[in-house]
């Protein structure tokens, strides 16, 4: 089996599209944000999706049924595992996938979702430049300062259904504090998709780093 560590990382230049991994823990939002980043993106940027599920290709299926992107866009990878697998230690399915995508297309940025993980779920660098991790609230305000490799280490920390903590009595002050004491400078956002359709300053976050790869 190949390892994360027999992928050379990506080249940081501008000559190929940018490749953005999402991950987190399931019900967080991962595939909301990737369908409202592909409505708020797709007449700015040429982009292309894969998904990541276990047993079904149910999120690619979301992602057409709305329409986000045409259907030639999008690719389901059916992980048969547990789905840190195919985007940390064997991913060779997703850079068939990506690098197909990226022959047809030729976009400007290329989303990888993964299936949903635990909080040491990250990407290989030898399939993405950059990894945006999403958690919810109603996993409780602690779950930041349990930290882990996709809170502590992510490019952009995600904490969505920002409009559920009264409901489920979570601090987001105290998530946000937390956030940053953990993950030592590196951007968080705090968000409600359900409120912000838009995901702007995910979409925000993303643009920056396609024109910063532009020469």
């Amino acid at each position: 089996m190949l390892t994360a560590h027999a992928h050379a990382p990506l080249a940081a230049g501008p000559a190929a599209p940018l490749r953005i991994g999402i991950g987190g823990p399931v019900g967080g939002g991962k595939t909301a944000l990737v369908a409202a980043l592909c409505r708020t993106l797709r007449d700015e940027l040429s982009l292309v999706v894969v998904t990541n599920d276990i047993y079904t290709e149910e999120d690619a299926e979301f992602l057409r049924r709305h329409g986000v992107l045409p259907d030639d866009r999008i690719r389901a990878v059916r992980t048969g595992c547990c789905p840190h697998t195919a985007i940390r230690d064997d991913i060779t399915a997703n850079l068939d996938a990506v690098e197909a995508l990226e022959a047809r297309h030729d976009p400007d940025l290329v989303l990888v979702e993964s299936g949903g993980d635990n909080l040491t779920a990250t990407f290989s660098y030898g399939l993405v430049h950059a990894q945006i991790f999403v958690l919810d609230v109603a996993g409780g305000d602690k779950v930041p300062r349990k930290g882990g490799p996709g809170v502590t280490r992510s490019d952009l920390l995600v904490i969505n259904k920002i409009d559920l903590a009264p409901l489920v009595g979570a601090d987001l002050e105290v998530m946000r504090v937390d956030a940053e004491k953990v993950r030592e400078g590196r951007s968080t956002v705090l968000v409600s998709l359900r409120e912000q359709p838009d995901a702007a300053p995910i979409m925000e976050w993303i643009t920056a780093q396609v024109r910063a790869r532009r020469p």
